[in-house]
């Protein structure tokens, strides 16, 4: 026997959209496009009509959780509130694992929808979400938190930002990594420190 719902406590539209993706983005996250919109109804304590005073079908709820998804705001808030006064190790470490949490939602997403790409530029809906965009902010605030210790890289500190970008990529891609998934501090060894015991200069020939 289904509980019936008690009224809908009255929300602005905005307000009622961003409390029904927030309840949805779980469910969809498991589900992917097989989630009912009785599921996130009851997750968010409404009624199943409720849903469609604010979109149109249950696909555009899906979108909306896509376009969260992939909205880089968060990430970057994340960013800019790694501790300054960390060493850069440590700052690194922090930034990495702020990445991976982003990925691993992302891929999450990808794999449970069947999508083998991220949205088009048509389907995203603020320019800050486009790609190019996207990756220009992430290495810009990667690069901000090398700050003033850039000159202990042998690269200018968006090159490290690049870099790091990359290895955290393949590093938290369940298929590219072969389900073996690198820690934030392994992934910061290897970029600060790299894997040889000795210079190539000092290696045996």
């Amino acid at each position: 026997m289904t509980t019936p719902h008690r009224r809908a406590r009255r929300m602005a539209p905005a307000q009622r959209r961003a409390a029904i993706i927030e309840a949805a983005r779980p469910l969809v996250m498991r589900h992917g496009s097989a989630v009912t919109t009785r599921q996130i109804a009851e997750a968010c304590g409404i009624a199943e009509g409720t849903i469609f005073r604010v979109f149109p079908d249950k696909e555009s709820v899906v979108h909306a959780v896509v376009a969260e998804v992939f909205d880089p705001a968060p990430t970057l808030r994340a960013l800019a509130a790694v501790d300054r006064g960390l060493p850069l190790r440590a700052r690194l470490v922090a930034a990495t694992a702020v990445l991976q949490e982003r990925l691993s939602d992302v891929f999450g997403l990808l794999d449970v929808l069947g999508w083998f790409r991220p949205p088009e530029p048509e389907e995203v809906e603020q320019r800050s979400q486009l790609p190019a965009a996207v990756n220009d902010a992430l290495r810009a605030a990667i690069a901000d938190i090398v700050g003033p210790d850039e000159h202990l890289l042998r690269v200018p500190a968006p090159e490290l930002a690049h870099v790091l970008r990359l290895l955290t990529f393949a590093g938290t891609h369940p298929k590219i990594s072969d389900g073996r998934l690198l820690a934030p501090e392994q992934i910061v060894a290897v970029v600060l420190d790299g894997l040889a015991t000795t210079t190539t200069e000092d290696a045996p020939c």
